[in-house]
C-alpha cells in the first residue's frame, strides 16, 4: 500500500470524499434533503475556494475580488434562462466565456499593481460588478433575479438536488485532482517559482506577470463555474453573490484549509461552513464565536488545517524512526 494514502494531510481529505459520495444517499434514507443542499453548498464553495487558491496560494495574489466571477457564473445562468434558453450547454458557454473574459481584464489591469493596490483594484472591480447588477432593474436590480429554467445537459437537468450534487462532486473530484498534478507540472512549479522572487523567474527567460495572468484567468473561470452550480442549487441569483464579504468569505475559506495545499481549499470549505451553521444553531451571536475561532485557528496552524494534519504525520513518523531505531539487533543465527 503507498504510505503517502497513510497520512492524515492526505488520508482525511479521501475520507472527506468519500463521505460526501454518500451524503446523498443517507439523506434520502431518512428523508432529509436539507442536507443534500447543505453539503452541496459546501462542495460548490469548495470548487470556488480551490479555483481562488490557484492564484492566491500558487500564485500569491491576494485577489479580493473573486466574488465578481462567483456572480456572472450565476447570472450567466439566470439572464439566459430569463430570455427562455435553458441549455446547459448554453449556460456553461456562456459561464465560461463570461467568467474568462471578465477575469483577464482584471488581471491584465490589477497585475500592473501588486501588494494592497492589487488588492484593492480587484476588489473595485467586484464592487462595480455589482452596483452594474442592481442597476439593471429590468432584471430584478438588488432583489435579484429568480432562475427561470435550470440547466439541462440532454437528460441531466441541475433542477433536481440529487443531479446537482453528484454534477458538482465530481466537478470537485477533477478540480482537486488538475491542482494536484498542476501543483507538479512545469507551470505550476514556475508559477509556484515566481510567486517566491519574481525577478528570478524573469531572469531566466519565464515571464512571472503572463504566469500570474494566466492563473489569474483560469482562476476566475473555474470560480464562475462554481457560480453556475451556484445559480442553480438556489435557482436564483442574486448581486449579494459579488459582495466583498463573499470574496472575503472564499480568503478565509483557502487560509483556514491551507494556503497552497491540494486538498487545504476543501477541508477549509468545509471547516468554514460547518462551524457556521453549528453555531448559528446556538445563538443568534454566532459570530462573537466564530471570528475569534477563526483568529485562534489561523494562529496556531499558519499552513492551516492541513499544516496541523501534515505537523501530526511527521511526529507520528518520527516517533515510529524513533521506535525503529531503539530494537537491539538479532544476534546472527538467533531464529
Amino acid at each position: 500500500m503507498n504510505l503517502q494514502l497513510l497520512r492524515p494531510a492526505t488520508a482525511l481529505p479521501l475520507l472527506i470524499f468519500a463521505a460526501l459520495a454518500a451524503v446523498p444517499f443517507i439523506a434520502s434514507a431518512f428523508d432529509q434533503t436539507f442536507w443534500i443542499s447543505f453539503f452541496a453548498r459546501i462542495v460548490i464553495y469548495a470548487i470556488a475556494a480551490s479555483a481562488l487558491n490557484l492564484a492566491l496560494g500558487y500564485g500569491g495574489l491576494v485577489s479580493f475580488g473573486h466574488a465578481l466571477f462567483l456572480g456572472l457564473g450565476s447570472y450567466a445562468v439566470a439572464l439566459p434562462a430569463f430570455h427562455g434558453v435553458d441549455s446547459g450547454w448554453m449556460h456553461l458557454a456562456v459561464c465560461v466565456g463570461v467568467s474568462g473574459l471578465g477575469a483577464l481584464a482584471v488581471g491584465v489591469i490589477s497585475l500592473r499593481t501588486s501588494g494592497m493596490a492589487f488588492i484593492m483594484i480587484t476588489l473595485a472591480f467586484a464592487q462595480m460588478g455589482y452596483f452594474l447588477l442592481v442597476s439593471l432593474k429590468q432584471y430584478g436590480g438588488d432583489d435579484g433575479l429568480a432562475v427561470a429554467a435550470t440547466s439541462r445537459f440532454g437528460p441531466l437537468d441541475l433542477g433536481s438536488p440529487l443531479a446537482l450534487y453528484g454534477t458538482a462532486w465530481v466537478v470537485l473530484v477533477l478540480v482537486t485532482w488538475w491542482m494536484a498534478r498542476l501543483r507538479l507540472a512545469p507551470f505550476g512549479m514556475a508559477l509556484r517559482a515566481a510567486r517566491q522572487n519574481a525577478r528570478r523567474v524573469n531572469a531566466i527567460g519565464l515571464q512571472a506577470r503572463r504566469l500570474q495572468l494566466v492563473a489569474f484567468v483560469i482562476s476566475g473561470t473555474l470560480c464562475g463555474v462554481a457560480g453556475m452550480l451556484l445559480a442553480n442549487l438556489n435557482a436564483y441569483a442574486s448581486p449579494s453573490t459579488l459582495a466583498w464579504t463573499v470574496s472575503g468569505e472564499l480568503i478565509v475559506m483557502v487560509v483556514l484549509g491551507g494556503m497552497g495545499t491540494v486538498f487545504g481549499p476543501l477541508i477549509g470549505a468545509l471547516a468554514f461552513m460547518g462551524l457556521e451553521e453549528v453555531f448559528k444553531g446556538l445563538t443568534e451571536h454566532w459570530m462573537i464565536i466564530f471570528g475569534p475561532l477563526i483568529v485562534l485557528m489561523a494562529l496556531v496552524g499558519r499552513r492551516g488545517i492541513v499544516g496541523l494534519l501534515e505537523g501530526l504525520g511527521s511526529v507520528s513518523r518520527a516517533k515510529t524512526t524513533v521506535t525503529a531505531a531503539d530494537v537491539p539487533p538479532r544476534p546472527v543465527g538467533e531464529a
